[in-house]
């Protein structure tokens, strides 16, 4: 007996160790036990796919790490992974069991907590099943999932099923990558982008409507219903639309279920300087028409209604939906349109306008081009684009025509000539006759500017003209040119002349200096030779007025003594002449006479002075001989006046 027990004592053992394995189920603390029931004494209640009601199936229960007891061969412990989101990531719930999908639900809604980590409230509570609008943020979850699916970047979640869902789980999972899904939506405001949303749940458009009003009727509404989509119930719950958004997106980060809504990220909508931005709206209310009644060319409307809207857009940026309408961009500046094949402006509204073609008076036909410099007032801008659609539509179909027509009839007033010499008049002319057109069409004509009209490449004629302007014009220009070309050498000579004055003022300065010292010189010398010439002359009067006056006076005492002593004549006469003649020659007195008295005419002789007749006079007397072979005549009167005023002088000498 006590051998037998012995012997059966082992094989209890191993069957208590294995009843007691059985039994326990140890779960490790980084993962989940799916408890599935493999037989139950309840019959199924329910058609779902879990077991709420303690039925054989899948238990809505997880087992969590630590050791747990449960009943040998009736459980099946499936162990899973707990489901991690990485930080900045999104991963997507597909739950298999659930209320069915209504008919314009897309996504499931969310019930209970919304971390589906209790599969029983989920349940009860009326979760759906397909695949749920609430994404996991990060963070672990202990998660059944045989119940639900949780799709994530890195990987896929499940209690494997069957092929055929693994499947669907894959093309679900691309999708979602497609969209850039697992991540948040990130909008940089320095990157000038805004995000517009398209959502593909709840309830579609009326008829006729091409784009989903926004959910409140102010900003702080709207972010309380759905918080920038971010809340797909709260969304439909207020009222929310499938399909593209009036709503967008501004800077910022969103994490938006990728499968409940797109976004499409555009740029904003940027007016710059110079320009403002007319708004045609294609959603909202039609409000009542703004331009008045006499304006019959469309409809202007306030600030969100549909239709061209009053109020430009200044300059800025703005986040608009350009899917709602459309931002026509008008200038306000000076625009240049420019009527030639050739230039076109930056802003390209005359890139189809061409040179006017014109008939002249004397019949040539020269191409025009031209230049009409407009303004757009803003504050009209919205009747502009009202009545035209855009600036270009303007400038093709309104302008073009008008200002073409006008130039033709001026042309048709005016010979070729005429049409190039009076260019500045047709300009001033045209710019006050097209004024009040251009103002009808709500624009300001600021000038025209008209340029050479062309010929044609096969007209020669017009060519032939502007030649001979052109060869008039060079020859007056010519003799403009030779006149101030001969002004200009002649101011050129005397700029030479003054740089060789300039440069020779030394040598100039010095010889006029010495000329005029030479000169005082010569003055000085001459005076002092006049001065000289005076004296010595005064000198030699004096000294032969004495030597005369000696003579004389020898020669009268030589007389007494002839007489008083009756000595012969021919020796009186020979000493007195020696006498004489010395004295002449002392005193230096010139033999040529220099003043005339008088004349012999008898002898034939040349003039003699006053001395010379004086003493032939008295020689001839007091000798008794006859001078020039004469005999004495008796004396006159005159002689004895004579004679006495010289002995009277002799006296005084």
């Amino acid at each position: 007996m006590d051998l037998l027990l012995l012997l059966l004592c082992p094989v209890v053992l191993v069957i208590g160790f294995v009843a007691l394995t059985s039994w326990i189920r140890f779960i490790p603390n980084n993962r989940v036990g799916i408890v599935e029931k493999r037989f139950g004494g309840k019959g199924s209640l329910r058609s779902g796919f879990i077991a709420l009601s303690g039925e054989a199936g899948f238990q809505p229960h997880v087992l969590r790490g630590g050791i747990h007891m449960l009943t040998p061969f009736q459980f099946t412990v499936h162990m899973m992974p707990l489901v991690t989101i990485t930080q900045g990531k999104l991963g997507y719930v597909f739950a298999r069991d659930g209320k069915p999908l209504g008919p314009m639900q897309t996504l499931a809604p969310t019930v209970g907590e919304g971390d589906f980590q209790d599969v029983m409230a989920f349940l009860k509570t009326g979760g759906t099943r397909g695949i749920q609008r609430t994404v996991l943020r990060e963070g672990t979850y202990a998660i059944n999932l045989a119940q639900f699916v949780v799709i994530t970047e890195e990987r896929v979640y499940a209690l494997p099923i069957s092929r055929e869902e693994d499947e669907v789980v894959r093309r679900m999972a691309a999708v979602i990558g497609e969209r850039e899904g697992f991540r948040p939506l990130v909008i940089k405001g320095q990157d000038d982008l805004v995000g517009v949303v398209t959502v593909h749940d709840g309830p579609s458009l009326a008829q006729g409507e091409i784009i989903c009003p926004t959910v409140g009727d102010n900003p702080a509404e709207v972010e309380h219903y759905h918080n920038s989509f971010q809340d797909p119930d709260a969304f439909l719950r207020a009222g929310g639309q499938r399909g593209r958004q009036l709503q967008i997106l501004a800077d910022g980060t969103y994490y938006i279920n990728r499968l409940f809504a797109t976004v499409e990220v555009i740029p904003k909508t940027t007016v710059e300087v110079g320009t403002v931005g007319v708004v045609v709206s294609y959603t909202g209310d039609i409000g009542p028409d703004l331009s008045g009644e006499d304006y019959k060319h469309g409809e202007l409307v306030s600030r969100g209604r549909r239709g061209v809207w009053s109020e430009p857009l200044l300059p800025g940026k703005y986040a608009f939906n350009t899917y709602a309408g459309k931002v026509i961009i008008v200038p306000t500046t000076n625009i240049i349109l420019k009527w030639s094949r050739r230039e076109t402006g930056s802003h390209r509204l005359d890139e189809n306008l061409s040179e006017i073609a014109l008939i002249t008076k004397d019949a040539f036909e020269p191409s025009l081009p031209l230049s009409v410099v407009i303004h757009i007032d803003y504050r009209k801008a919205p009747l502009v684009i009202q009545r035209f659609g855009d600036v270009k539509r303007l400038v093709e179909q309104t302008l073009d025509p008008m200002v073409a027509a006008y130039f033709k009839n001026i042309g048709q007033q005016r010979t070729l000539i005429q049409l190039i010499q009076e260019r500045s008049t047709i300009q001033s002319l045209s710019s006050e006759q097209m004024h009040e057109k251009f103002e009808h069409y709500n624009l300001e004509l600021e000038e025209v500017l008209i340029g050479t009209p062309a010929s044609s490449a096969n007209d020669t004629q017009i060519e032939q003209i502007l030649t001979q302007l052109r060869a008039r014009q060079i020859a007056e220009e010519q003799i403009e040119t030779y006149g101030r070309q001969e002004r200009a050498a002649v101011k050129e000579r005397e700029l030479r002349e003054a740089e060789a004055r300039a440069k020779q003022q030394a040598n100039l300065t010095e010889s006029e200096l010495s000329i005029t010292v030479q000169s005082n010189q010569g003055k000085a010398d001459y005076q002092r030779a006049l001065q000289k010439a005076s004296e010595i002359r005064a000198l030699a009067e004096a000294e032969a007025e004495k030597v005369a006056r000696m003579g004389i006076a020898e020669a009268m005492a030589t007389e007494e003594k002839v007489r008083a002593y009756g000595g012969p004549q021919f020796q009186v006469t020979q000493h007195v002449m020696t006498r004489f003649a010395e004295a002449i020659e002392r005193a230096q007195i010139p033999m040529v006479p220099q003043v005339m008295v008088g004349g012999n005419g008898s002898t034939g002789g040349s003039g003699s002075n006053l001395m010379e007749g004086l003493l032939a006079m008295l020689l001839s007397e007091k000798i008794g001989v006859a001078v020039g072979g004469q005999s004495p005549s008796p004396s006159s009167p005159e002689a004895e006046r004579l004679r006495a005023q010289l002995k009277g002088r002799l006296g005084e000498g």
